[in-house]
């Protein structure tokens, strides 16, 4: 038996031994405190900082919304980089590791594939050229380049051991790389890397290839009908548009004749599924509108944007104000580029959305079986260019990849042998992009002629642009490199042994869609189609369906009955989360019932349904799985069911609503023949099982929100499948509402419903009678530091459809200051 003096020496111990591990875990605390907090930065009093001419003022809101005051143009641009970098370095550091195809030096083998993409297609070597065009012949645009890597730097010298939380911890896993500094080449390949996102259309030639070469070209033709001008509206028509247009038809629709079972449509390394930065797949949009003053009840424009982008952790847009003596611009920005994308100065607005025109075009080259280094043209054999990559990957050894060139652009095949066609590519990316300068001259321009002088210099990816001014103008501008083809329309490969498909040059900017005041008093545009069939040039033959551009256009043309349009109509159209697909399908239910009380009570909730997609209602989840299954149903027995979702396409489902007596009703797995009516409810009996098994037995609880979340996540961090690393980097999951091909555009993967993979990336409102009465949101925040007050603080008022001001005068700029950081030269 213990001594009372023992047990009181134990207990001694105990208590000493307990102190020791409280003292190690307040330390532990306090350094995983200073670890995380370290990399915040500094937003208030005073900074000496090399490399400035004269003192520049920070002011930042209560969401951190950063307006920079320079006496220079070079100390604003110097600022800004110092300001992206302060808030946002992780995502600038990832940004341009992927444009330059060196994602694998930072993450490891993982991204090798991605790596291998890249630099087959030859972004990093895109960027050089088109560097080296700015050297030669615009050197003022370089000097804005130097200028904000200079302020980049300045950042990173002074905190280059705590830029990132997201350094810190990926360093803990693989081998920390060095941080190299910021150069205009790091800026520009971004613009590359923007390009693909938004201007590819590259795997819709292979997608549509392989289905045909299954499928045939009728089947594939019928499934993917073309845009539905009897029912859609269009941007831009003809007998409208603003500029002198030829009078003969000049667009080719002729399709080359393929031996497809010959084509090797295997790519070199992988594509993320949604794409590397901007995101891909059917819910890269965009949706922007403009009102003349006549409407509106301010007697000004209202001008409003909202563009659909890949959800991610943080925002991909950074909302900034650059004020100098010959520059005042407030808008939206990309972390890594100098100037304003989307915004306005004080004399003009401006706005986009993507126009996805055809500006990619596969070739099928023949190879020599005898050398597989040459191939085919015009009889023949030509010697390809051989170029070798080398990629860095993290932890591994160095990987060399050989990429192939010829006349039209690099083959994006492996060469399996010597009997099999390859692809390559061509594109107008290829051509040096002069877009920084665009976006330069544009944030000066103050007119509706020095506007549209601008956006000739915007080569890629093509925009739809649209235009207010303080004088009460309305416009609209298509800019970007449309390449004129001998032959083809765009859909397909085409046969790269000849000249017949070679492309001619580009459609002349003058004669590209344009549109001043028209008289019916506003201009929509929803990535629907720009032009009709009446306008001579070839621009795209793959429109969005039409859904959004027409619901905008409903909604305004009914705003506008009502009265004098506000800006809460803008953002009520903004957030307008109906489906006109639903629309399509609801009433067919209205014949229909059911003995199961089950199914009953699903038609009668869609009956009753205003077909909006918000997340506490039940008919829209019952509408979307439905949905699901109905697609199932009517192609699967046909097509096979892997080719479903690769077809699956929304204007022939509106159309096929309609064919009561189509043949796609009759299910081919049957000795029956089916009714429309019968594979209804088949689908809807099918939903519900769904629900049942996935949700719940009650239907009160298959609310849309359930299903349709939003989760915000960081790369590459938020996808480790490290639970605590993950909590600290993403946000969510949010219950959201909106859905596909809707004004809300929260889209989701009908394979997996349905968490969000592209969103309204930023939404905005610009008031032209009073800038200070515009408003914007972000669907996260400012900053990318996950221990930042503004890393999520925006995300409520997103999910609700609330804005914050978005400032522009001075006065008001530094009356709703929370903080006031000055920069002084050293």
């Amino acid at each position: 038996m213990l001594k009372e003096e023992e047990v009181n020496r134990l207990a001694r111990v105990g208590l000493a031994l307990v102190g020791v591990i409280v003292v190690l875990v307040l330390v532990g605390v306090v350094a995983l405190a200073v670890t995380v907090r370290r990399p915040l930065p500094k937003t208030g009093g005073a900074v000496s900082v090399p490399g400035l001419q004269a003192e520049v003022h920070v002011y930042r809101d209560e969401y951190g919304i950063a307006h920079i005051y320079a006496q220079n143009e070079e100390d604003l641009y110097f600022a800004q980089g110092y300001v992206h970098a302060q808030d946002r370095f992780w995502q600038m550091e990832f940004w341009r590791h992927v444009g330059q195809g060196r994602i694998s030096e930072m993450v490891g083998e993982a991204t090798l594939e991605s790596d291998k993409f890249i630099r087959t297609m030859g972004w990093n070597r895109m960027g050089e050229a088109t560097l080296a065009y700015y050297e030669k012949e615009a050197p003022e645009y370089i000097a804005t380049l130097e200028a904000y890597s200079a302020g980049v730097n300045a950042y990173i010298d002074e905190h280059r051991d705590e830029l990132s939380l997201n350094y810190t911890i990926l360093g803990l896993v693989n081998d920390k790389w060095e941080i190299e500094p910021w150069t205009p080449l790091n800026t520009i390949t971004w613009a590359v890397v923007m390009s693909d996102d938004l201007g590819g259309n590259w795997r819709d030639e292979i997608d549509r290839a392989e289905l045909i070469k299954e499928l045939g070209e009728a089947t594939v033709a019928n499934l993917r009908p073309p845009y539905s001008y009897e029912t859609r509206p269009v941007m831009i028509p003809t007998e409208a548009m603003d500029n002198e247009l030829p009078e003969e038809a000049l667009a080719p629709h002729a399709l080359a004749a393929v031996d497809w079972s010959r084509v090797n449509t295997d790519v070199v390394g992988e594509v993320p599924e949604l794409g590397f930065a901007l995101g891909r797949g059917p819910f890269i949009g965009s949706n922007n509108w403009v009102v003349a003053g006549e409407h509106t009840d301010t007697g000004r424009p209202l001008l409003a944007n909202d563009p659909h982008l890949s959800i991610q952790m943080p925002a991909i847009w950074y909302e900034v104000g650059l004020h100098a003596p010959d520059m005042d611009v407030v808008g939206f920005s990309f972390a890594g580029v100098p100037g304003v994308i989307i915004g306005h100065n004080n004399q003009i607005a401006w706005a986009v959305t993507n126009v996805g025109p055809d500006v990619q075009d596969l070739y099928i080259e023949k190879v020599n079986p005898s050398n597989p280094r040459q191939y085919e043209y015009e009889g023949e054999w030509q010697d390809m260019e051989v170029i070798e990559e080398v990629i860095k990957v993290n932890g591994s050894e160095d990987v060399v990849l050989e990429v192939l060139l010829t006349r039209h652009g690099p083959i994006i095949n492996e060469l399996v042998d010597g009997q099999s066609d390859v692809l390559s590519i061509r594109w107008t990316a290829h051509e040096p992009s002069r877009i920084l300068q665009a976006i330069s001259l544009l944030n000066r321009s103050t007119n509706y002629e020095e506007f549209r002088e601008a956006l000739q210099y915007w080569d890629v990816p093509s925009q739809n642009v649209i235009y207010a001014d303080v004088e009460g103008n309305i416009a609209y501008q298509m800019p970007g490199l449309v390449p004129l083809r001998q032959n083809g329309n765009g859909q397909t490969p085409v046969p790269g042994w000849t000249d017949e498909y070679e492309w001619e040059g580009w459609v002349p900017y003058e004669q590209l869609p344009a549109l001043l005041n028209p008289e019916w008093g506003y201009i929509v545009t929803a990535n629907h189609a720009v032009v009709d069939e009446e306008y001579p040039y070839l621009l795209s033959l793959d429109w969005d369906n039409g859904d959004r551009g027409q619901r905008i256009t409903e909604m305004l043309e009914e705003a506008i009955g009502r009265g004098q349009v506000t800006a809460d109509d803008m953002a009520h159209i903004q957030n307008d989360s109906k489906s006109l697909l639903a629309g399509s399908y609801v009433p067919l239910f209205a014949g229909l019932s059911s003995d199961d009380a089950q199914v009953q009570a699903a038609i009668e909730r869609l009956r009753g349904w205003d077909l909006q997609e918000r997340r506490d209602s039940v008919p829209a989840t019952l509408f979307e799985i439905f949905f699901r299954h109905l697609t199932e149903n009517v192609l699967a027995d046909d097509i096979g069911q892997d080719n479903v979702w690769e077809i699956a396409d929304v204007t022939f489902f509106h159309q096929l609503a309609g064919q009561p007596e189509a043949s796609w009703w009759d299910s081919q797995d049957t000795p029956a023949a089916e009714t429309r009516d019968e594979i209804l409810l088949q689908s809807l009996e099918e939903a519900i099982a769904w629900l049942e098994e996935n949700v719940g037995g009650d239907m009160n609880d298959w609310t849309w929100g359930r299903l349709h979340t939003a989760t915000f996540v960081s790369n590459p961090l938020g996808q480790s499948g490290i639970g605590l690393i993950e909590s600290v980097v993403n946000r969510g999951p949010f219950p959201a509402d909106g859905g596909r091909h809707i004004v809300n555009a929260n889209g989701y993967d009908r394979e997996e419903p349905a968490a969000v993979t592209g969103h309204p990336s930023m939404r905005m409102i610009i008031d032209m009678s009073n800038f200070d009465a515009s408003r914007a949101v972000l669907p996260t925040g400012q900053s990318g530091h996950p221990f930042s007050p503004h890393y999520d603080d925006m995300i409520e008022l997103w999910l609700n459809g609330q804005y914050h001001p978005m400032l522009f005068s001075r006065e008001a700029v530094e009356a709703a200051a929370r903080d006031h950081l000055v920069l002084r030269p050293e």
